[in-house]
């Protein structure tokens, strides 16, 4: 996530994807796809595979949005357990839950089937608990996924801070279907094989007006040049401005900060996450964390809701760094970065399609890895198909939320009050 970042990847350098570049001019395709990020670049390429001639544009360069700089996490399921879907859904809630059983898979998977060159580790994800009101919502999670299959595991305090090294937890769970992958890597490597493949990718290249006429979109960009398309999949997520409109009004967009220390010591880094799983808390502004390739711990979690001025401004992470690891409290913060989530009041993803011809998906709700690889895939099946049983969520019109400008305003109060209650609750 790069939006004014004060650093790219917490252990790389950018990777240059070789054929990008403005939209220089107009073209005629079946497909115009506007963002290049996980969604949209997994559809690219399931479509140019099929045959399908694929535009696909962004007004960034790959991998300068959450999908090249987020936590790389790649976690399944969903915010609510399988029973909560399978009472909300009714008759679509078993596919609803297999899909979310799925996503990490899917992105594990991908990297394996194409030989992308991309680090991974999968030995996991866990969600630390911090209180028994926490610990005891793992147990039921626990049953419900295990119920189905799922290898996971209850863990006692000791066997969380043996697994992680961190003070503070009364037990957890333990996912092993999930895991880690550098996300720049990830998303530049899609997008190489989706140009392989076919499509073509423009960036630098703002959409900005969309318009149907016989039978036929027409997508007026930033360059002058526009992109005829059959159909056009809106893939921008929290990026989304007044393209759809409604849309960018659905979401509440917030800023998410991560940083990364100084490569560990070795004694340090045989104590702290010796098994280079995920970790996510139980606090109402939760943090996450994990290790690079090259034995840095990364934080993240929330930040403020403007735009970040210094680096005073990551002192919260810092502060859990050292609350967590007392260890580490001299050791130096040598990257910090911030970007744009989107998320959805009903903290699930959104599928709509406003008119013929045009589908918008929006909100990644903290698991974008495993979700937009996942739904990426779903959409180019629906686009080849035409079967509405292919996308795992039922189609939505778009609901902008009251009073969206003051919406904000109510986020950012919210988190300074969670984040006093999580200071000084046991």
């Amino acid at each position: 996530m790069s939006d004014g970042s004060f650093g790219l990847s917490a252990w790389q350098t950018r990777r240059t994807f070789i054929g990008t570049g403005p939209l220089a001019e107009s073209v005629a395709v079946d497909m115009a796809i506007i963002g290049a990020g996980y969604c949209g670049l997994v559809a690219a390429l399931h479509l140019a595979r099929a045959g399908r001639s694929v535009q696909v544009i962004d007004g960034k360069e790959i991998g300068e949005g959450a999908s090249g700089l987020n936590g790389g996490q790649v976690i399944p399921g969903l915010k609510y357990d399988p029973e909560t879907l399978l009472s909300r859904f009714g008759t679509a809630g078993p596919r609803l839950v297999d899909f979310a059983a799925s996503t990490a898979d899917s992105v594990f998977g991908l990297i394996e089937r194409e030989g992308l060159d991309v680090p991974v580790v999968r030995n996991g994800w866990i969600q630390a608990a911090h209180t028994e009101t926490a610990l005891r919502l793992a147990r039921e999670r626990d049953r419900q996924w295990r119920s189905r299959g799922a290898d996971t595991q209850l863990l006692s305090a000791a066997e969380v801070a043996a697994m992680t090294g961190a003070n503070g937890y009364v037990g957890g769970w333990l996912d092993r279907r999930a895991g880690t992958i550098d996300p720049l890597a990830y998303v530049t490597e899609l997008a190489r094989i989706a140009a392989e493949a076919g499509a073509r990718i423009a960036t630098g290249t703002q959409a900005l007006r969309l318009e149907r006429r016989n039978e036929r979109w027409i997508v007026q960009t930033s360059t002058g040049a526009t992109v005829t398309a059959r159909h056009v999949v809106v893939a921008t997520n929290a990026y989304s401005d007044g393209l759809v409109p409604g849309l960018a009004r659905t979401l509440v967009p917030l800023h998410s900060f991560q940083v990364a220390t100084a490569p560990l010591l070795r004694e340090l880094g045989e104590k702290i996450l010796p098994g280079q799983q995920a970790v996510s808390d139980s606090r109402r502004i939760l943090v996450y964390y994990r290790k690079s390739p090259d034995g840095r711990l990364i934080l993240g979690g929330r930040g403020r809701m403007s735009v970040p001025r210094s680096a005073a401004d990551w002192k919260h992470l810092e502060r859990a760094l050292r609350r967590l690891y007392p260890d580490l409290a001299d050791i130096s913060i040598e990257r910090r970065w911030f970007g744009r989530v989107g998320m959805t009041p009903d903290h699930l993803p959104h599928l709509h399609a406003p008119e013929a011809g045009l589908i918008a998906v929006a909100g990644c709700q903290g698991r974008g890895v495993g979700l937009m690889t996942a739904l990426g895939q779903a959409i180019a099946r629906h686009i080849l198909s035409g079967d509405p049983d292919e996308l795992p969520f039922p189609l939505s019109p778009i609901r902008p939320i009251p009073f969206h400008a003051f919406r904000q305003i109510g986020v950012a109060a919210a988190i300074l009050w969670y984040r006093t209650l999580d200071a000084f609750e046991k």
